[in-house]
């Protein structure tokens, strides 16, 4: 009992340190901007602690994330294994990953015990205390993949000797590992990616595995992931992606649907419209997580069966719609593309609007065409319906344009602006509309957190791999090649197509990002490529890949939500998947629909 009591007393302070620490990234920008425009000051060291918060989100959230086995991973496939082979893989994995966090836990202390002074500070925190979260993060998700695995002691040792085997890596400093050992390394943990380990382990195991390689030091991996996650774009991904939670734990979703019904719902296939836009409004704020399957996903299917459009079609189309808005602003992967490819950020949000709307089109005109030859009821327009709608979603659907007018016109910062879309969607949903309560706003926290903190420990570990792949002049070889061996620009982006689709099958797009861009950057200047057309190609094609069968993320949250078989859900997807794919396609070989709008909009820097 009393280890119980310790557990859940250590459960809390975890969730409490990780909600105070989310809320706190969201008002120090927002009460920054308002100070800065209102009395000419601001809140000293603001964004050196904005920064250092989205450190313990990660650390503290990726705990909680390991604590509700809940990490991203290709885990569908296990459940068909038969026992006792299903034990022995879930003992396989969590002893990868034990091993991988263990190994670093070494790394990430040393790294921080050499690259930080005693007396350095943020503000009033020492740095080098704020920044041991990084081993201790790693450490308690060790401990908790180990006692996830198994019940049973054979499976509790085994996945324990994976920590015993992580420490003695780590401290194998200095010694070049041969290349043998190297490749059976990174072949076990791919195995393990395959089997149901999380992203993270399998991209950092393999970094670490590849540095060793090549006589580095995995503490190379940790000093990236801070560089990563310290950067000064990237509190703008819990930020938005929490704004996204309130507006799907408030009653939003209704109100837009109601407005949207009234708008729409007395055209052809109107209501398939509106299930489209609304989804393409949820997604911009909580990228391709599949949130917007989960949390609207019910509520929309309901309302097209109940209009006699039928359940395989809603399921498909609803399906479809999941990653839909990941072109439009505020997205999180168009932040992180140009981060990652040091591009305009605000160019990149302009040159997403035709081509996010190109995509829209293509699956609602899908749902156009089956209401008309299914002769689905409309709804009868009315003008005092379409009011009251507009009324009660005014709120909701003046957000996007506040985010485009106070970032576009340099009013705010893009993380200023992120934290100003978190106050207004809290003082709409707690203080206008009152759909939360204020003592709920922690359920509303440790809702997003899982996915926040999934996300970020991805990007700090892929951070590792891709300094190695530039360190290692990969994409340069890569681009020598191809230029060797294809000559057309129009060949390039075909195979690039292909490319991208297959990494968006098996990757998440922020991981994808962080590893995949460096290498194609270069390729695509070689070819006279756009850097703002190549990054709404990647994305798009990314977008494509969460549908693509048989390990398309967005099919397996889909055949959960709506209660489904995965090949029912399959077989109801194809027709979008294949009008989108028609849609990625010319999207790719037409750059103006990337690039028109940017040439025509004065935009400031």
């Amino acid at each position: 009992m009393a280890a119980d009591r310790l557990r859940t007393l250590l459960y809390r302070i975890e969730d409490w340190v990780a909600t105070a620490a989310l809320f706190a990234t969201a008002l120090l920008p927002a009460l920054e901007s308002f100070l800065r425009k209102v009395f000419h000051t601001g809140v000293l060291a603001s964004a050196d602690y904005v920064q250092h918060l989205v450190i313990w989100i990660t650390f503290v959230g990726g705990m909680i994330t390991s604590r509700e086995g809940r990490h991203l991973a290709l885990t569908a496939g296990v459940d068909r294994i038969a026992e006792p082979w299903r034990s022995a893989v879930r003992t396989f994995t969590a002893a990868v990953a034990a091993a991988v966090c263990a190994s670093f836990t070494i790394s990430a202390w040393r790294f921080v015990t050499m690259a930080f002074e005693p007396g350095a500070r943020v503000g009033f925190m020492p740095l080098r205390g704020a920044m041991m979260i990084m081993p201790v993060g790693f450490a308690v998700m060790a401990v908790r993949f180990v006692t996830h695995a198994p019940r049973g002691w054979a499976h509790r040792v085994a996945a324990a000797a994976g920590v015993a085997l992580g420490v003695a890596f780590a401290l194998w400093e200095g010694w070049t590992l041969p290349h043998p050992l190297v490749w059976l390394s990174v072949g076990l943990l791919v195995a393990a990616g395959l089997l149901g380990a999380p992203v993270f382990v399998v991209l950092g195991g393999v970094a670490a595995a590849l540095f060793a390689g090549a006589g580095g030091s995995p503490a190379v991996i940790a000093n990236e992931s801070y560089t990563m996650l310290s950067g000064a774009v990237i509190p703008t991904i819990p930020l938005f992606a929490l704004t996204g939670f309130i507006l799907s734990e408030s009653r939003a979703g209704e109100r837009l649907v109601r407005f949207f019904q009234a708008a729409c719902g007395w055209l052809p296939g109107g209501l398939a419209v509106m299930a489209v836009a609304v989804c393409a409004f949820f997604t911009t704020f909580t990228g391709a997580s599949g949130v917007t399957i989960l949390a609207l996903g019910g509520l929309l299917a309901y309302v097209l069966t109940q209009s006699r459009y039928e359940k395989g079609f809603s399921t498909g189309m609803l399906t479809a719609s999941g990653s839909i808005g990941l072109l439009f602003p505020p997205s999180l992967p168009i932040i992180l593309y140009g981060v990652i490819a040091h591009a305009n950020i605000k160019h990149l949000f302009i040159a997403g609007l035709l081509p996010g709307a190109l995509i829209v089109a293509s699956v609602a005109v899908l749902g156009v065409r089956h209401a008309v030859t299914g002769r689905v009821e409309r709804t009868p327009f009315r003008a005092r319906e379409l009011g009251a709608g507009l009324a009660g979603a005014a709120w909701e659907l003046v957000l996007p344009f506040l985010i485009l007018a106070l970032y576009l016109k340099g009013f705010t910062t893009i993380v200023e602006t992120s934290a100003i879309a978190v106050v207004y969607a809290l003082v709409v949903a707690v203080v206008i509309r009152r759909d939360i309560a204020p003592l709920a706003l922690g359920r509303v926290a440790l809702k997003c957190l899982p996915t926040v903190g999934g996300i970020l420990v991805i990007l700090a570990l892929a951070r590792g791999l891709s300094y190695y792949i530039v360190d290692a002049e990969i994409p340069v070889q890569l681009a020598q090649w191809c230029h060797a061996h294809i000559g057309s620009k129009y060949v390039f982006l075909a195979l690039l197509n292909v490319a991208l689709l297959v990494v968006g099958c098996f990757m998440d797009i922020f991981s994808a990002t962080v590893v995949v861009v460096p290498l194609i950057v270069p390729l695509a200047e070689a070819y006279g490529v756009d850097t703002l057309h190549l990054g709404i190609v990647f994305l798009a094609n990314l977008e494509l890949g969460y549908l693509t069968p048989p390990v398309g993320i967005n099919l397996f949250l889909a055949s959960y939500r709506f209660e489904q078989p995965l090949s029912a859900v399959c077989r109801n997807v194809l027709p979008f998947l294949l009008t989108r794919a028609i849609a990625v396609l010319l999207i790719t070989y037409i750059p103006w629909l990337s690039t028109w709008l940017v040439r025509l909009l004065p935009l400031t820097p």
